[in-house]
């Protein structure tokens, strides 16, 4: 009986090793197969590293753009940071037009001298901050830099010329700062 089941035992690890033992074609398409997912796991790596590195640029283009705003408004917050207190600066240089304009003869020459002198010291100090004035006598009305007070009719005009300066209009650097008072001089409507 011991032999029987010795010669048992001896079949069952030949079966055993039988099926352990592959041949070498079976092994290359093992190896074959183990490549192919090998492949397919780098390649869904790389596709992986190429999605994160376009993230990454897309957030190194965004956070650029934004350093880049914020650079631009903060030079745009101290170009016009002034810009109230210029707009008051201009109802003194209204004031000086105005007395220049309407001249005294009880207050002299020399009075008059001082307040032109006043006058282009603070035209000066506004130009040097950025402020301009807007031409307006005789020029197209630009309803973006002119403010029509009065509106008056004519056969001489094509197009709406501006006929009196109220108030002088000024920009500061490019942006209105305050708009120019105009009479506004239309063509005059055709009956029909």
């Amino acid at each position: 009986m011991k032999d029987q089941i010795n010669v048992q035992a001896g079949e069952e690890k030949k079966a055993k090793k039988t099926k352990i033992e592959k041949t070498p074609e079976e092994k290359i398409e093992e190896l074959k197969k183990k490549l192919s997912e090998k492949r397919k796991e780098i390649n869904k790596l790389k596709k992986e590293n190429k999605e994160l590195n376009d993230k990454y640029l897309r957030k190194l283009a965004e956070f650029d753009n934004l350093r880049k705003r914020v650079e631009r408004e903060k030079n745009e917050y101290y170009q016009y940071a002034l810009s109230e207190f210029l707009r008051e600066l201009l109802n003194v240089v209204d004031n000086f037009e105005r007395a220049l304009s309407n001249p005294s003869p009880e207050n002299g020459e020399g009075f008059r001298k001082g307040v032109e002198l006043i006058y282009k010291q603070l035209l000066d100090i506004l130009l040097k901050a950025g402020v301009k004035p807007i031409e307006a006598k005789n020029k197209e009305f630009d309803p973006r830099y002119h403010q029509a007070l009065e509106k008056e009719e004519s056969d001489e005009v094509e197009t709406a010329i501006i006929g009196e300066e109220f108030q002088k209009g000024y920009l500061l650097f490019n942006r209105l700062l305050r708009p120019s008072l105009v009479k506004v001089i239309i063509p005059k409507k055709k009956e029909k």
